[in-house]
């Protein structure tokens, strides 16, 4: 497994949240890899990177960071001081809102399926 040292080295319930969000982003399409950029664990279409997976150095939450946010215009995506890229937290410690996951990794990838971002 990729980035092995970056969920084994969390303590749960973070690392067990951690470890379902990368199961749930690489089963969104066939041509989502993973790999490590900038010590995150980092998930491309077609080679090209769409988002992140890491925690709030403050909190200790996790988040997926999508790398055109800028194109995603949903109520739960924070920019904070970000041009481009917009997070979505996730509270480890409640069930995960695996729908409302799935939409917005579809939403952020059909950004790439279509051309709007071009892969």
């Amino acid at each position: 497994m990729k980035n092995e040292n970056f969920y084994i080295n969390k303590q749960e319930p973070n690392k067990g949240c951690l470890l379902t969000l990368r199961a749930i982003i690489l089963k969104q399409d066939e041509h989502v890899t993973e790999t490590t950029k900038y010590g995150m664990p980092c998930f491309c279409y077609k080679n090209k990177m769409f988002c992140y997976l890491w925690m709030d150095k403050k909190t200790e939450e996790p988040y997926i960071l999508f790398v055109e946010g800028q194109y995603l215009n949903t109520p739960e995506l924070e920019i904070g001081s970000r041009k481009r890229m917009k997070i979505y937290r996730i509270n480890s410690n409640k069930d995960l809102e695996i729908n409302r996951i799935e939409f917005l990794l579809n939403i952020a990838l059909d950004l790439y399926r279509t051309g709007k971002i071009k892969t």
